[in-house]
């Protein structure tokens, strides 16, 4: 999968920025980034741009807040791109009515000043839904069918003994150049009104598989295979476990975007970028 790179030119260099709001179903996405020959969520979006307002001499190629792999779901994606200046944007209902039924713009706005959809980020807020009950076949394709009966007090405990910085490098696939140090700040779970096991995860950004990695480990614990310890246990490891499992993608959901006070924007995406730049973009 393609990197991100650092954003394109900002309206100082003669381009406008607008920040979209958007949702997307990933079960027939070969994830978010423009692959050659594969269906893809910025493929189709950009498609569609450059059908209403141009060619990509006046719309530049989006950045995302959380590149998704294949399969995984969003709600609360954001983006942003530039236009020539002078170009009007596209409305909500212009774009829709030329993308596929499985995504769906929910706003497009000009950007604060300083906004960058990566870089501004403070917290990426995911949810991942899995079901050791009678399955909903109307959820089949947002909610893991786990086969055995999982305890929800066994997945809290674990969860709260990866909170805080770590390397994170056990649960992550390697990437060469890119650190695995990241914050978690929240990883909890709560069984839904249908009985749902639903995991919230936010952290600062995330290495490439860590998500499902995490909820993984996790979902070792609560079936009762491994101890409460184990999945904290493997945190510093200097590479990728091969004890830990990914879990399928489609129980995946990104929620929220979480970006602080415009007038704080341009200083969290000078701070984000120093760390970042050098780095490939977030992936789960």
């Amino acid at each position: 999968m393609s990197t991100d790179e650092p954003g394109p030119p900002s309206r100082g260099a003669g381009f406008v920025r607008f920040r979209l709001d958007l949702a997307y179903d990933g079960t027939d996405f070969s994830g978010w980034a423009i692959q050659p020959e594969r269906r893809t969520v910025a493929g189709e979006l950009t498609a569609a741009l450059r059908a209403l307002v141009g060619g990509p001499e006046r719309v530049l190629a989006l950045t995302v807040a959380g590149r998704t792999d294949a399969g995984v779901h969003a709600r609360g994606q954001v983006a942003h791109l530039d236009l020539v200046h002078g170009i009007e944007a596209p409305t909500v209902r212009s774009l829709n009515g030329l993308l596929p039924p499985d995504i769906r713009v929910r706003n497009i706005a000009p950007a604060a000043a300083g906004f960058d959809a990566r870089f501004a980020a403070l917290a990426r807020v995911y949810a991942y839904r899995v079901t050791d009950r009678v399955p909903d076949p109307l959820r089949r394709r947002d909610t893991l069918l786990w086969p055995r009966r999982l305890d929800d007090t066994l997945l809290q405990a674990a969860s709260a003994r990866l909170l805080g910085l770590h390397d994170f490098a056990a649960f992550c696939r390697a990437r060469e150049g890119a650190t695995t140090i990241r914050t978690l700040q929240e990883l909890s779970w709560q069984r839904d009104s249908d009985g749902v096991l639903v995991a919230t995860i936010q952290a600062d950004a995330f290495c490439h598989s860590m998500v499902r990695s995490l909820v993984g480990a996790l979902l070792a614990v609560g079936e009762g295979r491994w101890p409460v310890e184990r999945p904290a246990s493997l945190l510093g490891a200097v590479r990728r476990s091969d004890a830990v499992a990914v879990v399928p993608a489609h129980g995946l959901t990104l929620v929220e975007v979480r970006y602080p006070p415009a007038d704080e924007l341009a200083a969290r995406t000078r701070i984000t970028r120093a760390i970042r730049v050098r780095e490939p973009g977030p992936d789960t």
